[in-house]
């Protein structure tokens, strides 16, 4: 289970850095459509095949519900796999991708919210780093590896 656990935490950080590639390979297809001389317009953000970069757009969502599913199942697995802190972490690790849909809806709002939202996905991707670590940890009074070849 620690293994796992250890899996599904450094994905997480794997798909924040995918997140990041695919809203900006979005946003810089928008540049380039308006470049073009096109406008931006309401009917575009409800179509984005007109554009390059849509692509963008759909990764970055289903990259959302992916790293939200993963933390739920993180968080559950956490309960089983006798990782000291590894609940603690999990739950953290789910508290921020919470927070981080919380950041992108009010953040259709309020658009400087989205700023927020970028520099929590810098914090869901070093959670998850720090939640892989514990995995790693040893539970209190358990032998080491060193203990084990004294003996």
């Amino acid at each position: 289970m620690r293994a796992t656990f250890k899996a599904l935490c450094h994905t997480i950080a794997g798909l924040v850095v995918v997140q990041a590639a695919a809203i900006a390979f979005a946003m810089f297809g928008v540049l380039h459509f308006v470049d073009g001389g096109d406008s931006l317009n309401k009917s575009l953000a409800e179509d984005r095949s007109g554009f390059d970069g849509a692509a963008g757009w759909v990764v970055h969502s289903f990259g959302a519900i992916l790293i939200s599913v993963i933390a739920i199942v993180l968080l559950i697995l956490s309960l089983f796999a006798k990782i000291p802190g590894g609940t603690k972490w999990a739950g953290i690790l789910f508290g921020v991708v919470l927070l981080q849909w919380v950041l992108a809806i009010v953040a259709f709002g309020a658009p400087v919210v989205g700023a927020l939202h970028a520099i929590n996905a810098f914090a869901i991707a070093g959670v998850a780093e720090r939640a892989a670590k514990q995995a790693g940890a040893v539970a209190p009074g358990a032998p080491t590896a060193e203990a084990a070849a004294v003996t």
